[in-house]
């Protein structure tokens, strides 16, 4: 991983915007305990249970990790129309009193929405943020901005991740898998912050937006590897992403889809629910399920979501809305004011 000195990811990194990630060197004190693709598998005895909570914000994504010890890791952080405020309620009603590892997937607003009140409320009210993560990828928005400003407001620690890193999460090992290592594509989506984590004989995958070549970089790169028990749908389910060569090497038996009921994009898309029910995995849509629990022990896992409903992607697809006035009349409290850009 590389250190990022603020006066450098403040002055350079909007400059760049929108022209990769760079090449930044280390500067200041010692990193966190990470490395660059240590070897050794994952003590398959653990001490207690990893907690991943998929957190309901409707049209964007916000994943809660709690490890046996309470070392905590949040991804993402919902829409910037929020600003933080679901997740915070969340993360505080479960007595939630310090961030060890915030990770921004990519700058789009329906996944660092909430990015700076998160960081100010944490570090003003809380315990503070350890480190925070980035694909290094910088986008021009107000809220990319507020995230940045919070970031060097409280001197936070900010990583830029990629391809070959990983990192220690109490007993649990995290591998990041995407953005590639040294590219310097611009593409905000192509470069989402990719992380699988293992957990004892568990594992998880999360990909943020990562598109079909991505997947097919993955894939390439990583093969059989990629295998998980479950996987957050790529995406929020859109077409983009889950392509065929992807889902066959993750093989995941549980996959959560994080979008809106209404979503203005059709998420989850009618072929990805289709190519789960293929596969026969078990598939949770917050949207329906609300939030999504999964806990495991390292050797057992089980999924408790906030409403009960079928986890049949079949079903699922039935479920979905027709059309934007089926989902107004249905969930009319859920009708976005406003698209937003880049998904």
């Amino acid at each position: 991983m590389r250190r990022l000195a603020l006066i450098v990811l403040l002055a350079v990194m909007l400059v760049l915007a929108g022209c990769g990630g760079g090449e930044y060197g280390p500067m200041g004190d010692a990193a966190p305990e990470i490395d660059d693709g240590a070897s050794g598998d994952a003590d398959a005895s653990m001490d207690g249970e990893l907690e991943i909570h998929h957190i309901d914000v409707g049209q964007a994504d916000a994943t809660l990790l709690v490890e046996p010890s309470g070392e905590t890791m949040l991804i993402d952080s919902g829409d910037w129309r929020q600003d933080g405020s679901e997740v915070i309620e969340y993360l505080e009603a479960r007595d939630i009193d310090r961030i060890d590892h915030l990770v921004a997937t990519h700058g789009h607003a329906d996944h660092i929405g909430g990015h700076a009140a998160v960081i100010d409320h944490f570090e003003t009210e809380r315990d503070g943020i350890g480190t925070a993560y980035d694909s290094g990828v910088a986008h021009t928005s107000r809220t990319y901005d507020n995230y940045l400003d919070a970031v060097e407001e409280h001197e936070v620690e900010l990583l830029l991740v990629e391809d070959g890193d990983s990192f220690a999460f109490g007993d649990a090992r995290v591998d990041v898998l995407n953005p590639p290592a040294g590219d310097a594509e611009a593409d905000l989506h192509s470069n989402s912050v990719a992380l699988r984590l293992e957990f004892g004989e568990f594992t998880y995958l999360t990909t943020g937006d990562v598109g079909a070549d991505a997947e097919r970089r993955m894939v390439d790169e990583h093969g059989s590897t990629l295998g998980s028990d479950a996987y957050q749908a790529g995406h929020h389910g859109s077409s983009t992403s889950s392509t065929d060569p992807f889902l066959e090497r993750v093989g995941p038996e549980v996959a959560i889809v994080s979008s809106g009921y209404d979503s203005q994009y059709g998420h989850p898309h009618d072929e990805v629910l289709a190519a789960y029910a293929d596969r026969g995995i078990e598939t949770y849509w917050t949207a329906v399920h609300g939030d999504v629990v999964l806990t495991t022990d390292g050797t057992d896992y089980e999924v408790e979501p906030e409403r009960e409903f079928s986890t049949d992607s079949t079903d699922l697809l039935e479920e979905k809305p027709a059309d934007d006035e089926q989902a107004a009349l249905t969930h009319p409290t859920n009708v976005p004011t406003a698209p937003l850009a880049g998904r």
